[in-house]
């Protein structure tokens, strides 16, 4: 009993993030990484897992100089000037759509599945959205039990997964090469590593205990690694890249990595075990990502979460993706890409260094370093973040 109470914290901080993680960036990765093939794939994974890692520590050192209860748009005001506030506001809320519209999405088509298209994708989509919504309303103690409970599944019916299907994997299909095609996947795979936006609501729920929240932020991004890992080999070992009802073709009607399954495994376990894994990456990160952004909203409109109020933020965050998913449920893979590619690069790959060198080389700031390396570092995270934002805006702006 001591131990838990002692570590308690940290399992529960680690879950949280590896939930918000493994989510549903995890079904489109190997969509998004097919082309590439399972070794550059492989490189492509550990490079974003030690990018974001990184970020995160980053983010995480700008929450030591911040007060108790405050989020990403106040650190943004107070390192980056009303610009980078104003910035953040506008790039936050279209990562918060896009990811939702993903989720919800995603969610409305696994929950069709699971009842064998017995309701239309729309009402799944509503399904979906009014049964989990309300957990939000309930603050961040029901969320992390009933996030250990989704997560719990998440590992069950992974395992599970692995078991039943390992058996149909063709070593043959793993030895796809094609490293020029291999980084386009960038922007889906920083969506799939996002986790950040967790770090200042993690640092409340554990007291501000810097440490506790330090090996919570690497054991929960070690987990999805491990899992990306094994899933890479799974499906990329299962589903061809090309020909009928393969990964091309999947990634060009939108789909998720377990709609091709059907069609090279004929076996009603593999595929019910998929749905199931399914369901619960997505419902895992649709919740922590709900909560993250409830206390975004309260820190950025200073309102408290408490009675109309919180029900008030609670319809801001789930009408809007709702609506719009409504309006076009096939923005799956289209949602990723732009969340990941744009958002997610900027909030959680730039700011984090950014506020970092403001706070430490402008405003003197000694404390809380999470990371060494000094300005040289900080440029190389920069540089990167730009590479990226390259590779995902060029072929937009020339099209």
């Amino acid at each position: 009993m001591h131990i838990f109470r002692s570590h308690g914290h940290v399992v529960g901080g680690s879950l949280l993030i590896a939930g918000t993680t493994i989510g549903v960036g995890m079904l489109a990765l190997p969509i998004a990484t097919g082309a590439g093939g399972f070794l550059p794939s492989i490189l492509i994974y550990l490079v974003c897992w030690g990018f974001m890692l990184c970020t995160g520590l980053l983010l995480l050192e700008v929450c030591t100089w911040m007060a108790p209860d405050t989020n990403l748009i106040s650190m943004a005001e107070r390192y980056l000037g009303k610009t980078g506030k104003m910035a953040c506001w506008l790039i936050y809320l279209f990562l918060f759509e896009t990811v939702m519209i993903a989720h919800i999405t995603g969610g409305g088509n696994i929950t069709r599945e699971i009842f064998q298209d017995a309701p239309s994708l729309l009402s799944s989509i509503v399904l979906y959205t009014v049964i989990f919504s309300p957990i939000i309303y309930l603050g961040a103690k029901m969320v992390d039990r009933i996030n250990f409970l989704l997560f719990s599944g998440v590992l069950i019916s992974y395992f599970c997964f692995i078991f039943v299907s390992s058996r149909y994997v063709n070593v043959s299909f793993l030895k796809l090469q094609n490293w020029n095609k291999a980084w386009l996947a960038l922007p889906i795979l920083f969506t799939a590593f996002t986790y950040q936006v967790i770090i200042p609501t993690l640092m409340n729920y554990m007291n501000r205990d810097v440490k506790k929240v330090r090996h919570a932020i690497f054991f929960g991004t070690s987990i999805p690694l491990v899992v990306y890992l094994v899933w890479q080999i799974l499906i990329l070992g299962i589903v061809p890249v090309e020909g009928p009802n393969g990964l091309l073709e999947a990634a060009a009607k939108g789909q998720n990595a377990i709609n091709p399954l059907r069609h090279f495994v004929h076996s009603a376990s593999v595929s019910n075990i998929g749905k199931a894994f399914g369901f619960f990456t997505l419902t895992t990160s649709y919740i922590a990502l709900a909560l993250a952004f409830l206390d975004f909203l309260a820190d950025g409109l200073k309102v408290k979460k408490v009675g109309i109020r919180k029900f008030v933020l609670c319809l801001m965050i789930f009408i809007p993706p709702l609506l719009i998913s409504l309006i076009n449920p096939n923005l799956f893979l289209k949602a990723l890409g732009y969340a990941g590619g744009v958002s997610c690069a900027i909030l959680f790959g730039l700011y984090p260094p950014l506020m970092v060198w403001v706070g430490r080389y402008k405003r003197g700031h000694t404390t809380g370093q999470q990371i060494p390396g000094g300005k040289v570092f900080l440029s190389l995270l920069v540089l990167f973040v730009l590479i990226e934002l390259g590779i995902e805006l060029i072929p937009q702006l020339m099209r």
